[in-house]
């Protein structure tokens, strides 16, 4: 009986030995495959996926240049000689710019998409900082004030659009 059972151990050890490592090289081929495939999926979803994020950087590049205000100054024309409606007008501008482009945050990354809308609230405050000063009597003279304080300083939009050209050459 015991020679019985040494005999049975005899066959079931290797066998199961066999299964345990046959089981490890399957198991490991088949995660492996995955990978693989998660890969090749991964990597044509990025070779579609890139061409529209590149677009959607250049539409936030267009943005930002759009509302840098010393071209903001020269394409929007003042209405009316009253710094008020002026400032108003250009605020408008930016606010319809930014939202026409809006959707395009799907595509860039949050960090940039932060600073971009920082950039853009940046120069809604240096239009109002402008209007809000003694010397704003009408929009001829706020215009003057907004290019004097731009010379001053770097342009928000000039920030934002260094930012951006950053992340695109590490995403390249």
């Amino acid at each position: 009986m015991q020679d019985q059972l040494l005999n049975l151990l005899m066959y079931c050890i290797p066998t199961l030995v066999t299964g345990a490592i046959a089981y490890m090289f399957f198991k490991e081929h088949l995660d492996n495959e995955t990978n693989r495939r998660n890969f090749l999926i991964k990597r044509e979803l990025q070779k579609e996926a890139l061409p529209l994020r590149l677009q959607a950087y250049e539409r936030m590049a267009l943005f930002l240049e759009r509302i840098s205000l010393n071209r903001l100054l020269v394409r929007v024309q003042p209405t009316s000689e009253e710094s008020n409606d002026y400032e108003a007008l250009l605020i408008a501008t930016i606010e319809q710019e930014f939202e026409h482009n809006l959707t395009q945050q799907i595509y860039v990354s949050s960090e940039c998409w932060s600073i971009i809308n920082t950039a853009k609230n940046a120069t809604i405050q240096l239009i109002r900082r402008a209007n809000n000063s003694e010397e704003s009597a009408n929009a001829d003279k706020l215009r003057e004030i907004i290019l004097t304080n731009l010379m001053a300083q770097e342009s928000p939009s000039n920030t934002a659009l260094a930012y951006i050209k950053n992340e695109i050459s590490e995403m390249l």
